[in-house]
């Protein structure tokens, strides 16, 4: 089968387009026939080394977590999932080995749920980790409600733009942070957009006088920092992408595959409470060029890669 895999950690230079072995299946995993996988920053993150203290290594490491396709085979202990269904997954190893930039992907049934009819297969490959981790952060660690008023950082990229709707779906009003000219998208997707140069402090504050009932973090850095001051009394925190969220008296969010919350969010797609927006779609061999577009970053929406050319 054709894959996207690295040898050794480094830079784009690492990745070569080649021919591997089709993964082993193991009792509780279906193999899925890959008709496109989402690209994150932690796909460049693992092929950069960052993850090794945390995921024993096995070179080749074929890269990408998320993904949609076609079940060919399953695992003689899956009941969930028979060949021909059409499913997505946030596709989290044990081990860092065997990714979903290649035509073949073995996922265990606890990875994936079932592909919402409405969507494109770019669309559904796209949802699953920043949806899960926008979604995690919201519902299950913030309890994010009506009347709330929620702050979401860097909410035009891929985690914010399903918090974003998320949020509003839950019936918070929301606000989003952004480059000026993400703004017009941000309103679109119901948040109130705010400029993150400059005084955003006072900005968040002249919307928000009274505080703010929950802030998501997904820019880290200088929006990160300012965001304890803008919480009214009882805020609750959460960055998914920086750790030092937990020195600030907030809590990091690393998102964790779950197949109920990926149901929800297709069930979410299906009934019109949020979109999918995809920014642009690369073929499968041209993995390296949308790892360096995202890390570059200021990417609206979504990145994809397909295992063919019409996405």
């Amino acid at each position: 089968m054709k894959a996207v895999s690295f040898r050794r950690f480094g830079g784009p230079e690492v990745l070569e387009y080649c021919e591997l072995p089709e993964p082993v299946l193991g009792p509780d995993h279906v193999l899925v026939r890959m008709r496109a996988a989402g690209v994150n920053p932690i796909d460049w993150k693992a092929r950069e080394g960052l993850l090794a203290p945390m995921l024993d290594t096995v070179f080749p490491v074929v890269t990408g977590f998320d993904a949609a396709g076609v079940v060919e085979k399953t695992g003689p202990a899956v009941t969930e999932y028979a060949p021909g269904d059409e499913v997505m997954g946030f596709v989290w190893p044990d081990i860092l080995g065997r990714g979903t930039f290649a035509e073949l992907f073995a996922a265990p049934v606890r990875t994936l749920a079932p592909k919402p009819d409405r969507l494109s297969w770019a669309e559904a490959a796209a949802l699953p980790l920043s949806g899960i981790a926008a979604y995690q952060s919201l519902v299950h660690r913030m309890g994010v409600g009506s009347g709330d008023t929620v702050l979401v950082h860097a909410a035009a990229g891929g985690v914010g733009a399903f918090a974003v709707q998320i949020a509003a779906a839950l019936g918070a009003r929301v606000i989003g942070t952004a480059s000026e000219g993400n703004h017009d998208f941000l309103r679109s997707l119901g948040a109130e957009p705010v400029a993150y140069r400059g005084a955003l402090a006072e900005r968040v504050r002249a919307l928000a006088p009274d505080g703010l009932d929950a802030v998501l973090d997904a820019a880290g850095k200088r929006a990160l920092r300012v965001s304890p001051e803008l919480l009214a009394t009882g805020g609750r925190l959460v960055s998914v992408a920086d750790p030092q969220v937990k020195a600030l008296g907030g809590e990091y969010v690393f998102a964790r595959p779950a197949a109920d919350d990926l149901a929800e969010l297709g069930r979410m797609v299906e009934d019109g409470r949020m979109r999918v927006e995809i920014a642009q779609t690369f073929p499968l061999e041209k993995a390296a060029e949308a790892q360096e577009l995202i890390r570059a970053g200021h990417t609206r929406g979504k990145l994809v890669v397909t295992a063919d050319r019409t996405g």
